[in-house]
Order: C-alpha cells, then sequence, then structure tokens
C-alpha cells in the first residue's frame, strides 16, 4: 500500500498508493464542532479557546455531538524558530499549546489546528510545504488530532514540479508516518482546497473531507451558490470522505431564521462536516435551536448510511443545468429509518411544493409512507402517491422522513401514480 520515495532530494516520505477513501478508523462520520475562523479571524488567545469550549459545554452542544473544537489561521509566531519548528504565539498562548489541549480535552473535546500546503498560511503565517512531517510532528506533540489544510502561498512550478495532488499527498503521507511513529490514531486531515482541482474526484486518497467551493458568506446568495454546486457533486460523500460545505454562518449577518434553517438542513442532508462558527457568548436562543435539531443531527451522524442526499427533480431549472440563484428544491436520500427530503424553497415569496414520491428512487410505488416533520418533530400522517408542502416561507425549507407502512389502499384510480409510464400486461394503458 506505500512506498519510500525522496522529494526534491531531502524529504523522505511515504507516498500513499491507494485509491480508495482513508478506512484508517478516523473520520468515518462528519465532524460536529466549531471552528474560531468566521467569528474571530485572527483574534484568538488561549482563554477565548477556553472560553468557547466551556459555552459549547453550558449550552448543550456537547451533549448533542459538537465535540471537536478546532484554532484556524493566526496562533503562531511570524517566524519558525531556529530549528525549523513553528511556534505558537508567546503572548496569545502564554500556558504553551500542550497545556490548552490539555484543558480542552479534559472538558471532553478533541482539538484541530490549521497549516497550509505553501510557503505561508492564507494570513501570512507559516505554511508547511517542504516540513510537512516536521509540522505534523509539532501538531501531535501539541495534542492535536485534526488538521485544516489551506491552499495559499503556494510555491513556484519549478520548485514543486507537481500539482496540487502532490502538494496534499504530501501532508497525507506525513499523517501515516506520525501515526507509525506515535501509534495514536491518524490525524483527521480536513483539505480547505475551494474544488478548483475537481477535489471530489480525488479528495478521499489523503482526508476525511475536502472544500468544494471559495469561502461561505452569511447572506442567502452565498448559500443558494454552495448548494447549486454540491448538488452535483452529492455522488463523491460516503463513510471516511465527504464534500465541506464550509463553516456554518448561523446567527452571522442577515440570515434570516427561515435561510438558517434551509442552511442547517443542506449541510446535515448533504452530510458535511459541521462546524459552527458563531460568536456563542452572543448566541440567540432561534440559532440554539437550529444547531441542536437531534432529528437531523440523527441523519448527519447515520451510522448505516453515509451518502448525501442528492436532487430527483432540479425546480425551476432545466433538468441538469446549473442556476447559482435557484438551486435544486427537491431532494432524497435513503437513510437508516427511512427516506428523507428535502424540499427547499430558493424563489423569493412563499410556494408550495408537490412532487410524486416515486420521483424518489427510494421510493416503492404502490406503498404508502407515514411522514414525519424533522422541524416541527410531529407525525403528520400517511402519504400516498404524492406530497404538497404548502406556504414554504421564502429561502425557507420542509425536511420530512418517510418510512413505508404497508401497501396503498385497494381501489386507487388510476393504477399508476405516473399513469402514462404504465400499462396492463395485455398492452393497454392503465388510466389517464
Amino acid at each position: 500500500m506505500y512506498s519510500i520515495i525522496t522529494i526534491l532530494g531531502t524529504t523522505t516520505v511515504l507516498l500513499l498508493s491507494s485509491v480508495n477513501a482513508l478506512d484508517n478508523g478516523v473520520g468515518r462520520l462528519p465532524v460536529l464542532g466549531y471552528n474560531t475562523w468566521n467569528a474571530y479571524q485572527c483574534n484568538i488567545d488561549e482563554d477565548l479557546l477556553l472560553t468557547t469550549a466551556n459555552l459549547l459545554k453550558s449550552l448543550g452542544l456537547l451533549d448533542v455531538g459538537y465535540d471537536q473544537l478546532n484554532i484556524d489561521d493566526c496562533y503562531a509566531e511570524k517566524n519558525r524558530s531556529a530549528g525549523g519548528d513553528i511556534v505558537a504565539d508567546a503572548a496569545r498562548f502564554k500556558s504553551g499549546m500542550k497545556i490548552l489541549t490539555d484543558q480542552i480535552h479534559a472538558l471532553g473535546f478533541k482539538t484541530g489546528i490549521y497549516s497550509d500546503s505553501g510557503w505561508y498560511t492564507c494570513a501570512g503565517y507559516p505554511g508547511s510545504y517542504q516540513n510537512e512531517l516536521r509540522d505534523l510532528t509539532t501538531f501531535s506533540d501539541w495534542g492535536f488530532d485534526y488538521l485544516k489544510y489551506d491552499n495559499c502561498a503556494i510555491p513556484y512550478d519549478e520548485i514543486t514540479r507537481e500539482g496540487i495532488v502532490g502538494r496534499y499527498q504530501r501532508m497525507a503521507a506525513a499523517v501515516v508516518q506520525v501515526q507509525q511513529s506515535t501509534k495514536n490514531n491518524p490525524f483527521l486531515l480536513s483539505l480547505c482546497e475551494w474544488g478548483w482541482s475537481q477535489v471530489w474526484l480525488w479528495g478521499k486518497q489523503f482526508g476525511q473531507s475536502w472544500r468544494t467551493t471559495g469561502d461561505i458568506a452569511a447572506e442567502w446568495n452565498s448559500l443558494a451558490n454552495i448548494i447549486n454546486v454540491n448538488s452535483f457533486l452529492t455522488q463523491a460523500t460516503d463513510f471516511y470522505g465527504r464534500n465541506d460545505l464550509d463553516m456554518l454562518q448561523l446567527g452571522n449577518g442577515n440570515l434570516t431564521f427561515d435561510e438558517s434553517k434551509s442552511h442547517f438542513t443542506a449541510w446535515a442532508l448533504m452530510k458535511s462536516p459541521l462546524l459552527i462558527g458563531t460568536n456563542l457568548s452572543a448566541i440567540t436562543s432561534e440559532t440554539l435551536s437550529i444547531l441542536k435539531n437531534k432529528e437531523i443531527l440523527a441523519i448527519n451522524q447515520d451510522p448505516v448510511v453515509g451518502a448525501s442526499i442528492a436532487p430527483f427533480r432540479w425546480g425551476i431549472n432545466p433538468d441538469w443545468t446549473s442556476n447559482s440563484s435557484f438551486p435544486a428544491q427537491y431532494w432524497s436520500g435513503p437513510t437508516q429509518d427511512g427516506t428523507v427530503f428535502m424540499l427547499l424553497n430558493t424563489q423569493d415569496e412563499p410556494s408550495a411544493l408537490f412532487f410524486n414520491l416515486t420521483e424518489s428512487p427510494w421510493i416503492r410505488a404502490g406503498r404508502q409512507y407515514s411522514v414525519r416533520d424533522l422541524w416541527t418533530h410531529t407525525d403528520n400522517g400517511t402519504a400516498v402517491r404524492n406530497f404538497t408542502a404548502y406556504d414554504v416561507p421564502a429561502h425557507g425549507v420542509v425536511a420530512l422522513l418517510l418510512k413505508d407502512v404497508g401497501d396503498e389502499p385497494d381501489g386507487i384510480y388510476p393504477q399508476c401514480s405516473v399513469w402514462w409510464q404504465c400499462i396492463d400486461k395485455n398492452g393497454t394503458r392503465v388510466g389517464g
């Protein structure tokens, strides 16, 4: 599975030769947790991290699964040590990273950190190019177990002599070496590559998640664009590897309550990592209620089905065409407990959303289904052949779990819900 190679005559690494997902015991399910960047950017220190950990716990977010606390960019000194190591900012992390991670672990969390596949991080701090093994060893010694790996400040082609896959492969190889030397669980490697090189085709060779778009913004057009891009990439997501739609923006910017519900529903049901990017000290009860929706989280964390939901109808778009303002509206997918549907109103006004049940490939013809609303947390009767969600708010969402409860009632006419597709065994049409 592995071979020894030498890069640029100096650095010996392990080259991953497998083309399969990294089934290495970590990252089987999407990560739930917190990342510092969206709320604080470079304004971070050890006190903020400990405050955030305690808030995740006191607000009940740890109890529902948000157990990963990640430091993003700007934690380091601008220069490496004389020996070449990354050094944590002595003023902002005065106790040292190992003491900080020990304290965070003691509260029940796993910890993550950030680096870059180029000379510098996106904020201008030391990147890990040509220092992959050195840096990952440092991060391991500091007590981290997750690495977000970015794509800024890459070297000239005449230095790398390789494409973006090669630069991410270097860090993936370091993950293998550090695991072998420490005997700890392997690092969870999150590729922050932005989708420019079709990362969804190769990312799972090296990491457990990969960004598919540029950075998210806390407004509807950004959400719609990300949903639209990922509607065409859903087949890339499964256990141990998934599309990363970027951090959750709930409570930030100008998102309405309904847009926030749509944001969370789409991210969760597409099996994206769910990393909160909100200032928890100012979080509202409405935002907290969205983040703690256990029925939605249960599907994101489904231990039986790892696949994303996918569109079965593209709403106002002609089939299979891209529209960054009006992404697909009708989605479904299997779960361990039934078929989940996401009905997303991309219009700027309230709308009714109607579909025939068998438009979803996961629904059987001639059966009836109980309907569970995953936002109102109510059982809403039985659906036979079709379903209509009325008055879905602008940019709002309906999330349903349908379970097979037996044959549909006798005597329904026509004999097929999509009557023009069926014929009698003697060759005549059955309805119309």
